[in-house]
């Protein structure tokens, strides 16, 4: 049973009555309020490039069941999901679903067979099956320390065969060793947690983890890490793999949920989204009751490091000046990325700032910076220009895709800035116990 009210601008907008909306392409008014907030527009200047433009595609795919054009596609399959026009919408259009939606539909429609759609089906088939992924961690690992990677960056044959942009996407050390199920503490015992570590993070941000586990442990709480433990389904839902996204899901609450722990804490925010809508998704085996305890049990890392911190645990002082990039997930959904500056400000003598323009998308957005360069290079170069001017020393971000991003322009600054979860730099400052 639905809930209605009219808006202020007289429009119905349909609720469930749990306060979950009910998205409907109709509740566009086209008021083009979202425009000057789309990145997409930001770079191309075009109204094709507007979430208000991309709703009229989506209602051809889910209303009309009309395969849209091959332009129209293309302008579609653009968009980031920032999500951004949704925090500016009068009409709370619910613009990310309807985009899954449509996408889950387009899936079963034929079309034709390009580039980036089978880079983008090569990357949800690794981090959908965690030993596939661990392979080709254990390559790329090998990769790095055989001393092939210098080779090849000085040889120009990366630039030549147009890999370039992508190899620059690895992190400095890749680790594919899996990490110990269990991290005890060692201070006086407060509780344990779960750390989801989702697909890629263990082998492509091991710092992350490795030292949300320390600032865990040093504030008293043991650390669980479940092998069994699975992708959050992010990158499936958004490409319109639905029934993936909600095995995915399924495996995941079911893990967590057997775990008796105080909490279920996440670093990288773009997962922390999706962990937080997976009652959005159609998890048939999974009743509200325990969708909800698995729910009510979700921190994203800094805030649950905040709650519970200490006073007589002190951290080095850090005289330096560190910029802050809000992710989209964090900033435009899950709205916590105060729990960054807060955590941060207890670092005696440092300088905080929010990076400039931090409503705008990095460009980052999943798969896209290898799925669509052309959109996600000038959206990270402004970053980078942005970081160059603020004269940053230390750039500081809650999620793993916008940190591979942005880490490799803001490494060729002079001087090179080094680009870091919030929690790592509480894990380098926090001192061990007398």
């Amino acid at each position: 049973m639905l809930e209605f009210f009219e808006d202020s601008f007289g429009t119905d907008v349909a609720y469930e009555q749990n306060g979950l909306y009910i998205p409907e392409v109709s509740d566009c008014m086209r008021c083009g309020l979202c425009v000057s907030h789309c990145p997409t527009f930001r770079i191309n200047r075009i109204d094709e490039e507007t979430p208000r433009r991309r709703i009229r595609t989506i209602d051809k795919i889910l209303n009309q069941s009309v395969m849209p054009s091959k332009e129209e596609l293309e302008h579609l399959d653009n968009c980031l999901q920032c999500r951004a026009c949704e925090t500016v919408c009068p009409s709370k259009m619910a613009y990310g679903q309807l985009l899954d939606q449509s996408r889950q539909k387009l899936a079963e429609m034929p079309k034709p067979a390009r580039l980036a759609g089978f880079i983008e089906k090569l990357s949800l088939a690794l981090i959908e099956h965690k030993p596939r992924l661990r392979f080709l961690s254990r390559l790329l690992g090998f990769y790095q320390r055989s001393g092939l990677q210098n080779l090849l960056r000085k040889s120009g044959l990366l630039s030549v065969l147009q890999l370039e942009s992508y190899e620059d996407l690895l992190p400095p050390a890749i680790d594919a060793a899996p990490l110990e199920p269990f991290y005890l503490t060692t201070a006086d015992r407060r509780g344990s947690v779960a750390l989801f570590t989702g697909c890629i993070a263990e082998s492509f941000d091991r710092a992350t983890a490795t030292a949300a586990i320390r600032v865990l442990n040093r504030i008293g709480f043991d650390v669980i890490i479940p092998g069994q433990q699975g992708c959050c389904g992010a990158i499936h839902q958004h490409r319109g793999q639905a029934e993936t996204a909600a095995r995915l899901a399924y495996l995941n609450v079911g893990v967590f949920n057997s775990l008796d722990v105080d909490a279920v804490v996440y670093s990288a925010s773009a997962c922390g989204l999706m962990l937080n809508e997976y009652e959005q998704l159609a998890i048939a085996d999974f009743d509200d009751e325990e969708l909800g305890f698995f729910g009510d049990r979700l921190f994203d890392v800094t805030h649950f490091i905040n709650l519970h911190w200490p006073d007589n645990t002190p951290l080095q002082a850090y005289p330096k000046t560190v910029a802050v990039h809000e992710p989209c997930s964090q900033r435009n959904t899950l709205k916590n990325q105060q729990a960054v500056y807060e955590l941060l400000a207890r670092i005696p003598a440092i300088n905080l700032m929010p990076l400039a323009d931090n409503a705008v998308c990095c460009g980052a957005g999943g798969v896209h910076r290898l799925t669509h360069p052309h959109i996600a290079d000038p959206l990270g170069a402004e970053k980078i220009e942005q970081l160059h001017i603020s004269g940053a020393d230390l750039l500081i971000t809650s999620n793993i895709g916008c940190a591979l991003h942005l880490a490799g322009g803001a490494g060729r600054l002079a001087p090179p800035v080094t680009v870091m979860h919030p929690v790592g730099l509480i894990a380098r400052l926090i001192q061990e116990m007398g």
